[in-house]
């Protein structure tokens, strides 16, 4: 059977040639690449569309329409969706395509504006393959830009849950380097699904910076938000209780453990109060987490008083994912959703190392989370949430 399919899309590309010369040659492409990611889908299934077999490892989704710009010019292809827990993306097509090209214009500006070096001059020729001239970037910028910037002002709906970070990278202001935060804001929608709910690039000050962010997300449509999750950026909770007044925020537990090392007065004494503030924040209820929290403090009360009055302080901030069912607290209780994105973010600009202005650093962040956020929403839930939790 899988023969039968692939030598009728193997004839319907030829007659599309035979009929129209080079002109069907985008035609005959899109029909070929899109009968490959089928058998792809059906080889990771490890079964037919239609088989019935224990061995099955996932089932058919319908189709995602993308089109993919190429040397014969724009293909419309058809990316086959999956259900059932299995991952699947072809290998016919190039993951992180926007990232990738994003990334090849922070590099073409630092080069063309005299920041290059001759490590970015290497990086750029390997990139692109090529000498790019000023007027081929601002051509490409122009076309990138429109649609990130479409992106990042998209409505938002009602999200229950938000994370907040910041990143800082290096760029060029004014004559000398300076480091530019990156604010970045992720949640989990009604629906369960995950998705990047925004980003902002500025040189500003921390609080202004926070509150200028967190409005446009309500002024894109952000609602129903019933708890935010951060670690204790500057500014921030000045920033939230203006802007989310009345909205639960809850400290990021993995960066609470981070945060109590630089109170432990010695080395040999890290492992045993990581593990008392995990055993707090792990605890089944609130009453047992302020249990804990208090022996913890008389323990360290007079070995290390400075981290028994930093715990007594800032762990209770990390108490807020108490009100949420048990089962929702694991994936709400830190920001490691964000965490893996800046790891992916961080892959792309430690190429770049220096940026020319904040709209290079702005193009490639964008890029990639505008990258992240389609494959989140377009993935399997990330949370069941049950309906009670959600205000009317």
């Amino acid at each position: 059977m899988t023969h039968g399919r692939d030598d009728s899309a193997i004839c319907t590309a030829l007659e599309q040639i035979i009929a129209y010369g080079l002109d069907g040659l985008e035609t005959a492409v899109c029909i070929l690449i899109n009968e490959a990611m089928r058998i792809e889908r059906s080889r990771a299934f490890g079964a037919e569309p239609w088989q019935r077999t224990d061995n099955r490892r996932g089932y058919a989704n319908g189709y995602k329409a993308k089109s993919v710009n190429s040397r014969i010019g724009k293909l419309e292809l058809k990316i086959p969706q999956v259900r059932g827990g299995v991952e699947f993306y072809p290998s016919a097509l190039e993951r992180g395509l926007r990232s990738e090209r994003a990334l090849k214009l922070a590099m073409a500006e630092m080069y063309i504006q005299g920041v290059s070096t001759r490590k970015v001059n290497a990086i750029l020729k390997e990139l692109c393959g090529l000498e790019v001239t000023s007027s081929q970037v601002s051509r490409a910028t122009a076309l990138l830009d429109e649609e990130l910037e479409k992106w990042r002002h998209r409505p938002l709906g009602r999200t229950p849950f938000v994370q907040l970070d910041a990143r800082y990278e290096n760029l060029r202001h004014g004559g000398s380097v300076v480091s530019c935060a990156v604010l970045i804001a992720t949640g989990v929608t009604a629906e369960g699904r995950r998705t990047v709910l925004g980003v902002s690039v500025s040189l500003s000050e921390a609080e202004v910076h926070w509150r200028q962010f967190l409005n446009s997300l309500k002024e894109r449509g952000l609602h129903g938000v019933i708890m935010i999750t951060s670690d204790d950026h500057p500014g921030l909770k000045s920033a939230l209780r203006s802007v989310f007044s009345g909205v639960s925020w809850n400290r990021c537990h993995v960066h609470l453990q981070r945060n109590a090392t630089a109170y432990v007065p010695k080395a040999h004494m890290r492992s045993a109060v990581a593990r008392d503030i995990a055993n707090i924040l792990s605890a089944p209820g609130l009453e047992e987490a302020k249990r804990l929290l208090k022996l913890s403090v008389a323990k360290y009360e007079h070995t290390a008083p400075r981290l028994a009055a930093w715990m007594a302080e800032n762990i209770p901030e990390g108490f807020t994912v108490f009100m949420l069912p048990d089962s929702l607290r694991r994936r709400l209780r830190s920001t490691n959703m964000l965490e893996r994105l800046n790891r992916e973010i961080a892959r792309r600009t430690r190429v770049a190392s220096l940026f020319p202005n904040e709209a290079s650093l702005l193009r490639l962040v964008s890029a990639v989370l505008m990258e992240t956020s389609e494959e989140w929403e377009t993935n399997k839930k990330y949370l069941n949430l049950e309906t009670a939790l959600l205000p009317n």
